[in-house]
């Protein structure tokens, strides 16, 4: 039932391609200057930043339709960016300020846009699950052939919700894509240590969920994989799994030193598996852009994420009376 190898890898314009290349980059820049801020004091709180797992949602939006609905955790900055949420309202968030898409009073791990379709980062482990849930059984009611992508990490994969989840996603047939961002350390806690087996996706079979192992540091085989998903949900033969393996650079949150793994181990990685590397290679060697055509992306998304931090600072803080909208009692 269980497939553990993903479909192959789709044909892509240079087009394409550079668009790829320039959303990772666009993530990765923006959470590096996020970085910068919460050592400088102008951000607050946790910040749980997305660095070296761009492939994962980038390649996914690839294969979603206008109306398709995203859910995720509190590791959610690159998603928004990745669904078109406004890089200067998403790093004035992060300040809280009045200008960010919460009016500044969400912060890193809870933005949401309706216009978007994106219903938030959730800072209760696995809490998003079941809403995503929910979502698709909205979608599956009115008949609106929508799919919903539910995000969760390794760590969350062990909360039991999930799998009251998958039991009631399965048994109604909703139209879900369940995405495992297996960053392989939880919080801190490598994969091995925390869970009994050493794939995640086949607990869905006793459930009758599908579902398949993707490369998370390859945009293409995360699209190939996000499509074939994407078809089977809307086809309406119920949920589909994906176990993302992606590897996050930085520790868990910024507060986190990361001493339970080698710098030689990260250097490793970011040497032989990069994801914004592997396509800067693909566009280099397939003569689809020059360095000078790369350095002009970075260049350019450097001073979208130079404005997006000039607004977050120069954006006034929430009067008090902001305490008393958006409220339910």
């Amino acid at each position: 039932m269980a497939a553990r190898k993903t479909t192959k890898k789709p044909n892509v314009s240079a087009e394409e391609l550079t668009e790829y290349y320039r959303e990772m980059l666009l993530i990765r820049r923006f959470e590096e200057k996020a970085g910068q801020l919460y050592g400088m004091g102008l951000i607050g709180g946790f910040c749980h930043l997305y660095i070296g797992q761009e492939a994962v949602v980038v390649g996914l939006e690839a294969a979603t339709e206008e109306g398709d609905k995203r859910i995720t955790s509190y590791r959610d900055h690159g998603h928004m960016l990745a669904c078109g949420m406004d890089p200067g309202g998403v790093m004035a968030e992060l300040t809280g300020r009045i200008g960010g898409l919460s009016k500044g009073k969400g912060g890193s791990m809870h933005m949401f846009s309706k216009e978007k379709h994106f219903y938030g980062g959730h800072g209760i482990v696995g809490a998003q699950v079941p809403l995503g849930a929910g979502l698709a059984f909205a979608d599956k009611y009115k008949g609106n052939g929508r799919v919903t992508f539910t995000y969760f990490g390794d760590g969350a994969a062990n909360q039991g919700q999930v799998y009251e989840t998958f039991n009631m996603a399965a048994l109604w047939d909703l139209p879900v894509v369940f995405v495992i961002e297996n960053n392989q350390y939880a919080m801190g806690t490598a994969q091995a240590r925390s869970t009994s087996t050493k794939d995640i996706y086949h607990r869905g079979e006793a459930f009758g969920i599908p579902g398949e192992i993707v490369n998370g540091m390859d945009v293409l085989a995360v699209k190939a994989a996000g499509e074939k998903a994407v078809a089977h949900c809307r086809a309406g033969k119920g949920p589909y799994i994906l176990e993302i393996k992606t590897y996050r650079y930085r520790g868990h949150s910024m507060s986190d030193p990361a001493k339970y793994r080698t710098r030689e181990e990260v250097q490793k990685v970011r040497e032989q598996s990069d994801p914004i590397e592997h396509v800067r290679e693909l566009l280099l060697t397939g003569k689809h852009a020059t360095e000078d055509d790369l350095k002009a992306i970075d260049k350019e998304i450097k001073e979208i994420v130079n404005q997006a931090a000039e607004f977050s600072k120069e954006s006034p803080e929430p009067s008090v009376e902001e305490l008393w909208t958006d409220i339910y009692a």
